[in-house]
């Protein structure tokens, strides 16, 4: 009777190991399974070449105007394809340097509220006390605030100084990004405040870890993943702040094209020339699904109850 040969234990040792699956890896695995948010990253990719880009794809400056040209219908000529807007200027060149606009306040009015709401939600989590009650207690005042109102308010006290051309658009990153750090902050109190108690948090805090190297170690890198959903998520609304400010003449000044600002340009004209305001309304659509798809797909994807495996 043959006996199996058993496994030897040095060969156990010296097998190479499988790495356990992190919980990123994980998590890319199950958003590319969803076909929709990964056909809304694909579009999200091309509107971030076609910004970064501009300067080359685009067919001519986007404040380039030719009189000569100027109210074409598209698809008319190859030299204006989408036509052209009443100055004679390119439309689809503008459209294209609008995705840099568009683009642009929403990535930094993002970057603003990650700076102060995470900065303020990492103190009132990780403190408490009177350290949360005043940071909470501004929040809620900012709350009770319309983002539209306290924007106005602020491009309102602001607009007589602006007197240069494009001037309008830090000041808009600004105004939006005053206030929309207020769900980032509370976001990131509540995540920290779930995790201090935690046993790997006790255990820093028991070795003699200070509260900066518990909170950049240990909390915020665990509060990452809620953070990341806000954030894709807020995009769309500060590019959607903006172009309702363009279309209310507070938003980006001429010679730049905002989308906002081409629809609000095209209510004399949209009987007749009916492209000028059909492109940017159609753009400002894609790109705000396109951010909703993905951060859908970020939130199902970094969510661990979605994990079946």
């Amino acid at each position: 009777m043959s006996v199996a040969a058993q496994p030897s234990p040095l060969a156990a040792l010296t097998e190479p190991q499988r790495a356990p699956a992190s919980l990123w890896r994980d998590a890319w695995r199950r958003f590319f399974k969803n076909k929709l948010a990964v056909g809304a990253l694909a579009v999200l990719v091309v509107l971030i070449v076609l910004a970064v880009g501009a300067d080359v794809i685009a067919p001519a400056p986007y404040d380039f105007s030719n009189l000569q040209d100027a109210n074409q219908f598209p698809f008319q000529n190859t030299k204006h394809i989408l036509g052209t807007d009443t100055v004679g200027r390119d439309f689809l060149s503008r459209l294209i340097y609008g995705a840099r606009i568009s683009l642009i306040v929403g990535f930094s009015v993002q970057a603003i509220a990650l700076t102060i709401g995470m900065t303020f939600g990492t103190l009132a989590g990780m403190f408490g006390g009177w350290v949360d009650y005043i940071v909470m207690r501004w929040v809620e005042v900012l709350t009770a605030i319309p983002i539209w109102l306290f924007a106005l308010f602020l491009i309102s006290v602001w607009r007589g100084s602006d007197q240069d051309s494009g001037g309008g658009l830090l000041k808009v990153i600004v105004a939006i990004g005053a206030i929309g750090w207020v769900d980032i902050c509370r976001l990131t109190r509540a995540q920290l405040m779930s995790l201090r108690q935690k046993d790997y948090v006790l255990a820093a805090r028991a070795i003699g870890a200070t509260p900066l190297q518990i909170a950049l170690r240990h909390l915020l890198p665990n509060a990452l993943a809620p953070l990341i959903v806000a954030i894709t998520l807020g995009v769309p609304t500060a590019m959607f702040t903006e172009a309702g400010l363009s279309f209310l003449g507070f938003g980006i000044n001429d010679p730049l094209p905002s989308w906002g600002k081409m629809v609000a340009d095209s209510n004399s004209y949209i009987r007749v020339y009916w492209h000028l305001g059909l492109f940017p309304t159609i753009m400002i659509a894609v790109t705000m699904l396109t951010f909703s798809f993905v951060g859908d797909g970020l939130r199902d994807a970094l969510d661990p109850r979605t994990n079946k495996s």
